[in-house]
């Protein structure tokens, strides 16, 4: 059995990620802000769970008393909205928990001493990969969360760990929501010509189920993915 670290397991693919781990037999952790959010997660499967804020050095290296076989960086934060209209607070959130979470998470994983056959995880996106509008904070921070990645990955290798990103388009999750209801404010449409609008660069045309993304997670632990080291992941229906 495993050890492994899910943050942002409060909800989404975290949460989705989190079950697919304990369901395969691992110890799982979950990490998130919201206690009730985290024990919904849980619903009796026997994880551990932490309240805690990746952005807060301290309480993520607090994390890692004892060393995981697994960790998956997840926690995240995005908003939709013309540069012009975003503040630098929002700038900095999103930077902060989607960036520098992955920073403090992954850097705190390797100074408990990861074992050889660890794997690090980074939940990115398809922005990652690409750019777009009204996105431009979510897409920046993306993008940095990937070249963190493929510089550990080349730190890592050697000692027999892997460092790789899983990059999603639209899943069906609170965030993806969200940004549904941005394009139908924005643009005035009902809802389904949203969906449709927000899930047009998906060749198959649907919104992402969080189990296609808790699986290419399980692939990137496991032992057959050893060496697929500083990879973007891309699960979007050909979109990438």
């Amino acid at each position: 059995m495993r050890r492994v670290l899910v943050t942002g397991g409060g909800s989404g693919i975290g949460r989705g990620i989190a079950r697919a781990f304990a369901e395969a037999g691992e110890a799982v952790t979950i990490v998130g802000r919201r206690k009730e959010a985290l024990h919904e997660t849980d619903g009796g499967r026997g994880m551990h769970c932490v309240v805690a804020d990746v952005t807060d050095e301290a309480a993520v290296e607090a994390l890692f008393t004892k060393g995981f076989d697994v960790v998956v960086a997840n926690a995240g934060v995005g908003r939709a909205a013309p540069l012009a209209e975003v503040s630098l607070e929002e700038w900095n959130e999103t930077l902060a928990v989607n960036l520098t979470g992955t920073f403090l998470t992954f850097r705190a994983a390797l100074r408990s001493g990861m074992p050889e056959g660890g794997r690090l995880i980074a939940v990115a996106s398809t922005q990652a990969l690409k750019g777009g509008g009204r996105i431009a904070a979510y897409a920046a921070s993306k993008h940095g969360v990937l070249g963190l990645v493929r510089s550990v990955a080349q730190e890592v290798a050697k000692k027999g760990i892997t460092c790789n990103a899983i990059c999603p388009g639209f899943v069906d999750t609170p965030m993806a929501d969200a940004a549904v209801q941005s394009v139908m404010e924005a643009r005035g449409l009902e809802r389904a010509a949203a969906e449709k609008m927000v899930v047009s660069g998906n060749p198959v045309g649907r919104i992402i189920a969080v189990d296609e993304v808790a699986s290419a997670a399980l692939y990137l632990a496991s032992k057959g993915a050893a060496m697929v080291n500083g990879h973007a992941l891309s699960v979007s229906g050909g979109e990438i």
